[in-house]
């Protein structure tokens, strides 16, 4: 038959596939020893999105750029785990958005450390218990996580890259959607869905938690609780799906960071850079620090405030532009923004995210 022949020739070809990987993998080992050798960062964030872009130019099809993505981050985070068992930080427990923008990032091979609160994210990551943390940083619906951006005041952590997921809300639980007297969830993910409950659920009280993993581990224990949580997170704790994508917006993006302390990214050419500071109080002093990015042409693309909590109406301000550091124009327009700052810091340069 003609589908048994086909058969054999992909079982030929995942032969072949299979060797490839091996070889692939054998030569990333000897890379690795030459990484440990010279103090060099196992993960390279650079390296990783050059590996993607000159994939998605090489793809012809059928298969689309994203799953080409996808397998390849299995298979580079399968790799990472041989040269070294890498442990990743993240605002747990296990199934939060935080956790899924982990494995989008770095995959399943790796190993995952649930924290409580972002300020233990970055604990565990100051203290090298962890190579890398990943922290939520802003939604396209709700604004900046300010906690995280609080916590760049005193840190020491860069910025290695960034991760951008696609928030699905669904309402779960172990009963039905008209017994649901209580749906637990985060105060954002609310937020996020507050029309949605306003017109389907009205006379529910929506109780706030940690997680929305937490939320779904409260909600599995009686049959009128609700949450509102990932679908792993329902998975995890055998819940019903009693209503999916409840958010308020279609385009609902959450903005994650990758942090660590080890060496940062070299430039890729489509690169971002965060920064923070602080200035003098004076009128117009909001304006001259902008002035030195318009003159060198430079977007930016977000600029944020935060009360110092040192002295009143003193702020720091977090601003993300792009191009990388060691770039011409944006090195000019850095020293320039320097003198007008009583504090400045480089966050990190890193690559965009996708």
């Amino acid at each position: 038959m003609e589908i048994n022949k086909l058969r054999k020739e992909v079982d030929r070809l995942d032969v072949n596939i299979l060797q490839l990987l091996n070889q692939r993998t054998r030569l990333i080992l000897k890379i690795g020893k030459i990484k440990n050798k010279n103090g060099m960062s196992i993960y390279v964030p650079d390296r990783e999105k050059e590996v993607y872009t000159k994939l998605a130019k090489k793809n012809n099809g059928p298969l689309p750029n994203k799953n080409i993505r996808s397998i390849y981050r299995e298979i580079m985070s399968g790799a990472l785990t041989l040269e070294k068992q890498i442990k990743i930080a993240y605002l747990g427990p296990q199934f939060t958005f935080t956790h899924l923008a982990g494995l989008k990032k770095f995959g399943s091979s790796v190993k995952y450390v649930p924290c409580d609160s972002i300020g233990d994210v970055f604990l565990e990551v100051e203290k090298e218990r962890c190579d890398y943390g990943v922290v939520p940083i802003e939604n396209s619906i709700e604004g900046a996580v300010n906690h995280t951006l609080d916590m760049f005041i005193d840190s020491g952590l860069k910025i290695f890259t960034e991760v951008y997921l696609e928030i699905s809300h669904n309402l779960l639980g172990s009963g039905t959607i008209e017994n649901v007297a209580k749906v637990y969830s985060k105060a954002e993910v609310f937020g996020q869905c507050r029309l949605w409950l306003k017109a389907n659920m009205p006379r529910s009280q929506l109780i706030e938690t940690s997680s929305t993993s937490k939320a779904a581990e409260i909600a599995s224990k009686h049959k009128n609780l609700g949450c509102i949580a990932s679908l792993l997170a329902g998975k995890r704790y055998k819940l019903k799906v009693l209503a999916t994508s409840i958010e308020d917006s279609p385009h609902n993006v959450t903005r994650f960071l990758v942090i660590g302390k080890q060496m940062p990214p070299k430039p890729t050419g489509d690169d971002k850079t965060s920064i923070m500071f602080s200035i003098r109080d004076k009128i117009g002093a909001l304006h001259d620090i902008l002035v030195p990015f318009k003159k060198e042409h430079i977007n930016l693309t977000k600029i944020e405030s935060r009360p110092s909590k040192l002295e009143a109406w003193e702020y720091y301000f977090f601003v993300d532009l792009e191009g990388h550091y060691e770039n011409k124009k944006v090195k000019k327009a850095l020293n320039e923004l320097k003198k007008h700052c009583t504090y400045f810091k480089i966050l990190g340069s890193y690559p965009k995210g996708e």
